[in-house]
């Protein structure tokens, strides 16, 4: 029996490819592991209504950890016009299927490492090594949304006077979406970027927030981050606006270290960040609960290059780096993050993004080579 059990969800696209790209690292790195495969994404929306079947949930909980691709999502209008014809009409409405891993597994903390490897023509900046923790399972993609808005809940909300004004408008004309964070979720997301900090000797926490206006939930999340800061009085935690920081994260991108958000700010400051070091071809993921852990690329399923191996792998590679440190293969995990920096700084093999005109197979042969 293998010493562990992962998750293998390719999913749509590219992930397809990037995925294969994976498994070659990983079988030349000898990990002792089966992959069950686990069934995700819009090919299963369209043909069962569900891109996250049950028997998946059930496999993933007989595994270690998981692997994901990459995933593709529409409106939810468009969403239900691609259902099989037996399944129009059913009320079936589309979700997320990876928000619903996040819930499913209480996978709390999104880690999101952003480094600048030396040789990457698309560094923005070279030495740029930046690490983002966005809270994973609340905030403004916890999907508690209305449209039409219910009639008892317009009416809950109307205690607010700031509500009256949207009394002119007729209920299905109404969308709402809401931000709902808890002190218990902010306070968790908060202790795993110090302790991340303290771990590794970073310089400082910055906490990402827009408590000027967003008052009430912004407020909860800078007065718990503060609260939590006491308990690493060495490590300082810096406040700054979403919108702020991003002009500051350009300006001055060494300033800043470890990053902390909440679901939606830390999704947009990340991929802000992967912009500064090679874009989305290189940026990694990590999804950790208390027990259970998923690992993506953050890129999507670009489905125009379905099949191609057109698409730089680095990012799914570094992302089983990530997965290899969850499971204490840390010896293995640093021995892949040094062959892709070495593959990056060669400049000899790469694919399109960077000027080269490899496959992702190729570019993950060249990273086993390195091995």
């Amino acid at each position: 029996m293998a010493q562990y059990k992962i998750g293998w969800m390719p999913g749509d696209g590219v992930g397809k490819d990037v995925m294969e790209a994976a498994r070659l690292v990983l079988d030349a790195l000898k990990l002792d592991a089966e992959y069950p495969a686990a069934d995700i994404g819009w090919e299963f929306w369209c043909r069962e209504g569900n891109p996250l079947p049950e028997r998946t949930l059930e496999c993933l909980r007989q595994t270690d950890c998981a692997l994901f691709g990459a995933i593709t999502s529409k409106p939810v209008a468009e969403a239900a016009k691609e259902l099989d014809p037996s399944l129009q009409d059913k009320g079936l409405t589309y979700f997320s299927p990876i928000v619903r891993l996040r819930q499913e597994f209480n996978l709390h903390t999104n880690m999101r490492p952003c480094k600048a490897y030396p040789g990457n023509p698309l560094n923005y900046k070279d030495g740029i090594d930046l690490v983002v923790f966005r809270e994973n399972t609340e905030g403004l993609y916890a999907g508690v949304e209305f449209h039409p808005v219910p009639e008892s809940i317009f009416k809950a909300l109307s205690i607010n006077p700031k509500m009256k004004r949207f009394g002119k408008h007729a209920l299905e004309d109404l969308a709402m979406s809401t931000r709902i964070m808890s002190r218990a979720g902010c306070r968790s997301i908060v202790t795993q970027a110090f302790e991340f900090a303290k771990k590794f000797n970073r310089k400082s926490v910055t906490l990402v927030e827009k408590p000027n206006v967003l008052r009430e939930t912004g407020g909860l999340m800078t007065r718990t981050a503060r609260e939590v800061a006491k308990n690493y009085p060495d490590i300082p935690l810096w406040e700054t606006n979403i919108d702020a920081q991003c002009m500051w994260l350009l300006k001055n991108p060494f300033d800043y270290d470890v990053l902390v958000a909440e679901n939606m700010f830390g999704d947009i400051i990340s991929d802000l960040a992967a912009g500064m070091v090679g874009g989305l071809g290189f940026a990694s993921a990590a999804n950790i609960g208390d027990k259970y852990a998923v690992f993506e690329p953050t890129h999507g399923s670009a489905p125009k290059y379905d099949g191609q191996y057109k698409v730089n792998p680095c990012a799914m590679l570094l992302t089983a780096k990530l997965m290899l440190d969850w499971l204490g293969e840390t010896d293995s995990g640093r021995r892949l993050e040094a062959a892709v920096a070495a593959v990056v700084a060669e400049r000899k093999v790469g694919t399109y993004d960077v000027g080269l005109n490899n496959t992702t197979l190729e570019v993950a042969e060249e990273v086993a080579r390195k091995l």
